[in-house]
């Protein structure tokens, strides 16, 4: 859930050489029109069924402000506007979904689209983005404002009709942008230290690995852990930082579990805040070993 999620120019480029004709209806179902979709997929089920987003008025300010903040930076600090408002699209949406403030407050999705926008223009090393833009923006507003902001939980329950869909099209669309192995790598190591955290706190396995049906946990498998602006540039190293991203969770949750002081903050969304301690840093390193350019 980036400003280029799971379709940067460069996946697109590779899609399209596999043999599709320009023009055809295959070379137009990019990987960012797949995760478009799929995220207008995750809209409609969630709000006919569960009524996820508590009131439009939510999704046209989170949207709104979105589309209006990256076209005034991309205008200010590019000198252009913007050539698509697809990337816009997806992360006023995500918010919209993972936002839950408390009753009548607007203000964190405005502010939310902003702090995301923005982030892709600021939060930047040698021309690339340190953290997922959405991740950052979420993390930001839990940890900095608990009393007001929650994300998404268990609103969605976990209809297997529901979830059958959106696994099927999510996996449909990392496998279309190459990025499978970081979706896969994460979920078995989500199952295995779910056994781990099993044995620890005696809590059962099936209670510990019920998260990861959830709502919250597809958008953050099949956006945020396999947006290539702040994936590193190898598949092996793909697979090792989403399996890292599993064990700071665990931590974190454990820290929980045990009601540790350092903990704490992070209880609302461990994945959330795994990713924003993990990516940045595994970035970091993978653009320290790299050549500049």
């Amino acid at each position: 859930m980036s400003s280029t999620p799971a379709a940067a120019a460069p996946i697109e480029g590779r899609s399209r050489a596999g043999g599709a004709p320009p023009g055809s209806f295959a070379s137009r179902l990019t990987p960012k029109v797949m995760v478009s979709t799929l995220i207008t997929v995750i809209l409609v089920l969630g709000e006919l069924r569960y009524q996820i987003l508590g009131g439009y008025d939510r999704l046209a300010l989170a949207l709104g402000t979105c589309v209006v903040t990256e076209a005034v930076l991309s205008k200010l600090l590019r000198g252009t506007w913007p050539r698509s408002v697809l990337s816009s699209y997806i992360s006023g949406n995500s918010l919209a979904i993972l936002l839950k403030p408390a009753a009548g407050l607007l203000w964190p999705f405005g502010l939310g689209a902003v702090i995301t926008i923005a982030s892709k223009y600021v939060l930047t090393w040698r021309g690339r983005h340190l953290w997922n833009p959405t991740n950052f923006s979420i993390a930001a507003l839990v940890l900095l404002a608990p009393g007001s902001v929650s994300i998404l939980s268990h609103e969605w329950g976990n209809d297997l009709r529901v979830n059958a869909v959106i696994w099927a099209i999510g996996l449909l669309t990392v496998a279309r942008a190459k990025l499978l192995h970081v979706t896969l790598s994460y979920a078995l190591a989500f199952v295995a230290f779910a056994g781990l955290r099993t044995s620890i706190t005696g809590v059962p396995f099936l209670v510990e690995l019920a998260p990861i049906t959830g709502p919250m946990y597809q958008l953050f498998v099949f956006f945020m852990i396999t947006d290539p602006p702040t994936t590193v540039s190898t598949r092996r190293g793909r697979i090792a930082v989403a399996v890292i991203i599993a064990a700071v969770e665990t931590l974190l949750r454990l820290g929980n579990d045990f009601h540790l002081a350092f903990a704490a903050p992070f209880a609302p969304a461990p994945p959330i805040f795994a990713l924003a301690i993990v990516g940045p840093i595994a970035k970091w390193i993978d653009l320290l070993r790299t050549k500049p350019g």
